[in-house]
């Protein structure tokens, strides 16, 4: 039956957050010299103290443990929470001009100072949920500020959306790229992604006439130009008016939006646009099944023009896949999707898990075999894994209480 089969995906993933990805966490990371979190962990768990700390790591770190312990109520995960919180307040937040740092050194003095959209995206979805868990009006406070500050300094008032990078001062770059491996575009769906998700976790919040009309906006954006309809697809890079500038797909980034905005929709509580929005994610969570989905169960990472052009397995696709595919699930009642979302799962507990020193393998090639790399760095984090699990558990008990009404009637 599909209710027991997600009752023990449940307990799988329960397991693993609680026993093996918040753990790691809490032994490995947390800098109790310097504040903040370390920013570099080897494959073999050995800290380095003095590699650079992330906005974004640091940020990912904060939401993980702030949900973890709304779900569960751990104190540890509070305080790991708080000792986030704090760090991202005084040292990320720059007092003279707004905004988070994109790096700072070990010590907490800043290293590169621009301000990425990206970066004060995750700033406010992590201060939202602490929020959330703790009921802390400063840390809403700040996120309301970033929000704020990004929608009068970095929104395109002309064609929607938002330009992407900034100086320290907040006027704009010409290299607006988050990395070497992006095209060197104006906007991208990742960044636009991140922003959805922020203003989604903000709005529950605070829920806010602009940040309505700015959540809604995304969602359009989305419907109408970061999805190609013809492919359920997403185009990842454009130009200022959103002129597609790409021909790749991210199956990863594709799953992850497939259930993000579900979310954005939900928060919205538009009818007519949920249904639009739940015809067009299950069409992604399909294409992504159809065409990702490995023999072994592993999601390979890239297409180009129809092409696989990336086959190994990142340990953050396979956490979306399983989320987008439970979800996908939950709204649809196909079982090819849980089916999916199990295999996804099995392939992700034999190759990416590393059941040795903890956490996961940040990825895997297409037989399997783990690469040697950092199990934490400023991409590297907790907050795609134990997202799944967190999210799996929640949609479980969702299912059950749904059930327990059944039986009651």
């Amino acid at each position: 039956m599909p209710a027991e089969r997600l009752i023990r995906l449940r307990s799988a993933v329960r397991e693993e957050l609680t026993r093996r990805i918040l753990p790691f966490w809490l032994t490995h990371t947390v800098d109790r010299s310097n504040g903040g979190f370390v920013g570099q962990v080897s494959a073999d768990n050995v800290p380095d103290p003095s590699a650079p700390k992330g906005s974004i790591l640091h940020s990912r770190i904060l939401w993980t443990f702030a949900a973890a312990y709304r779900a569960l109520g751990d104190e540890e995960y509070l305080m790991a929470a708080s000792h986030a919180a704090l760090f991202l307040r005084r040292r990320f937040v720059d007092e003279r001009y707004g905004g988070v740092y994109w790096m700072l050194d070990a010590r907490g003095n800043v290293l590169d100072d621009r301000k990425h959209v990206y970066a004060q995206a995750f700033a406010i979805y992590a201060l939202a949920e602490y929020h959330l868990a703790t009921g802390s009006d400063r840390d809403l406070q700040c996120a309301i500020d970033l929000f704020e500050l990004i929608d009068r300094s970095a929104h395109d008032t002309e064609h929607g959306g938002y330009e992407e990078a900034f100086a320290r001062n907040w006027t704009l770059l010409e290299d607006v790229r988050l990395s070497d491996k992006d095209a060197h575009e104006r906007k991208s769906m990742n960044t636009h992604l991140h922003v959805l998700e922020a203003f989604t976790n903000l709005y529950r919040a605070w829920p806010d006439r602009r940040l309505r009309e700015r959540l809604y906006e995304l969602v359009a954006i989305f419907l109408t130009r970061i999805i190609n309809e013809k492919e359920s697809t997403l185009i990842q890079f454009f130009d200022s008016d959103w002129t597609p500038k790409s021909s790749a797909t991210s199956f990863g980034h594709d799953i992850e939006a497939s259930w993000l905005l579900l979310e954005a929709a939900e928060v919205l509580n538009d009818d007519a646009l949920s249904e639009r929005v739940r015809t067009a994610s299950l069409a992604i969570a399909h294409k992504v099944m159809q065409r990702a989905l490995d023999a072994d169960g592993g999601l390979v990472y890239e297409s180009r023009d129809g092409r696989i052009t990336d086959a190994d397995k990142y340990w953050w696709p396979q956490a979306e896949a399983v989320v987008g595919f439970v979800t996908a699930f939950h709204i649809s009642g196909d079982e090819a999707f849980l089916r999916a979302a199990e295999q996804v799962w099995e392939f992700t507990d034999r190759h990416i898990v590393d059941h040795v020193h903890g956490e996961w393998h940040e990825r895997v090639d297409r037989q399997g075999a783990a690469y040697v790399s950092d199990k934490t760095g400023p991409w590297k984090c907790p907050y795609h894994n134990g997202r799944m699990c967190l999210e799996v558990m929640r949609r479980t008990a969702e299912v059950r209480s749904v059930q327990a009404q059944a039986s009651s009637r």
